[in-house]
């Protein structure tokens, strides 16, 4: 059996911006997911992570490209195929409380997918969401409450049981733990550590939280401005960044001790980050890169194998991982 999940191939979701400009969020990415890994995703805010896991859970329609899941293309799914394949792809939202429907019982929000994809009685309906409640750390009796009623992290528990309740088998985790306080945090992502072993589901982990994304993920794909810039191993990626970008993220991850650690210090990054209506020609990233030269203006750099497993999008890493600044 094929270990690929998810394919997406050239991936694109553009937004109109007024006066005949384009936001390009998601300008061709190319990446795969395999059943029952962590893929993370990371990057600035407004890099297009999220558009990125909407877009291949098609809630919002791609501009261009595929997205391939298990198989088959589901860009054109429509009515029965589109509801098997939303069955299969679910989401756990970044705010644990206004994804909540403040009307609705929390019985009533895990339950209300099950109405949907699943032919239960009340009685199977009713066991099952407190089978989903015990799963995520809550009691039964939770199912009679509301969502006021609940602290921050106990909402994101009611988040990922509701994204549990119709069995799927990929889940994007929509930066789920952002709006946590730091002591809920650890305890959130070792949840979806659990029922990931236990339900073998696989994960598109969407953060900027980079110590969290190296816990959980097993590859790391880095985002910005829209495009993919470098994905490898999460081991790998954190031990020996190839892109002047990712250096720049992993140099500013903080230490306790940087001299026992033998870190460098925190790289600096020149510039701001351009618009994204108005990006940069060649290489996005070129406008704050000490390693820019012509041909980054000319060329958009493809993301490409430099070492086995390791892929980045830059015209100066040569086949070593290592940056040759061109005169």
């Amino acid at each position: 059996m094929n270990n690929q999940l998810i394919e997406v191939k050239d991936l694109c979701k553009y937004f109109p911006a007024g006066k005949g400009n384009t936001l390009k969020a998601v300008d061709h990415v190319n990446l795969t997911i395999n059943r029952g890994e962590t893929l993370g995703l990371v990057g600035e805010s407004g890099c297009g992570k999220t558009t990125c896991g909407r877009t291949i859970l098609k809630l919002y329609q791609p501009t261009a490209g595929q997205v391939i899941f298990d198989g088959k293309d589901i860009s054109g799914l429509k009515g029965k195929e589109l509801l098997k394949f939303k069955k299969r792809a679910q989401i756990i939202f970044q705010d644990p409380y206004s994804s909540l429907d403040p009307r609705m019982t929390i019985g009533e929000i895990i339950a209300e997918g099950m109405d949907v994809h699943c032919n239960y009685n009340k009685k199977e309906r009713d066991a099952k969401v407190a089978e989903l409640l015990n799963s995520v750390g809550m009691k039964e009796d939770y199912a009679n409450r509301f969502a006021h009623e609940l602290s921050g992290g106990q909402r994101q528990r009611v988040g990922i049981a509701r994204a549990l309740a119709v069995d799927p088998d990929f889940i994007v985790c929509d930066e789920p733990i952002s709006a946590l306080d730091v002591s809920i945090q650890a305890q959130v992502v070792n949840l979806l550590i659990k029922l990931q072993r236990e339900r073998g589901l696989t994960y598109l982990f969407i953060s900027h939280d980079l110590s969290m994304v190296r816990h959980i993920s097993d590859r790391v794909g880095v985002m910005y401005l829209g495009s993919l810039v470098e994905m490898t191993g999460s081991g790998e990626i954190f031990a020996h960044p190839l892109h002047p970008y990712t250096k720049v993220l992993m140099s500013a991850i903080p230490v306790a001790d940087p001299e026992a650690n033998g870190s460098e210090e925190e790289l600096e990054i020149k510039g701001e980050v351009p618009s994204p209506v108005h990006a940069p020609s060649g290489c996005k990233f070129r406008t704050r890169c000490s390693y820019a030269t012509d041909i980054c203006a000319q060329e958009v750099p493809e993301l490409r194998e430099v070492t086995e497993g390791h892929f980045v999008a830059c015209h100066h890493c040569g086949e070593s991982g290592e940056q040759q600044k061109n005169a």
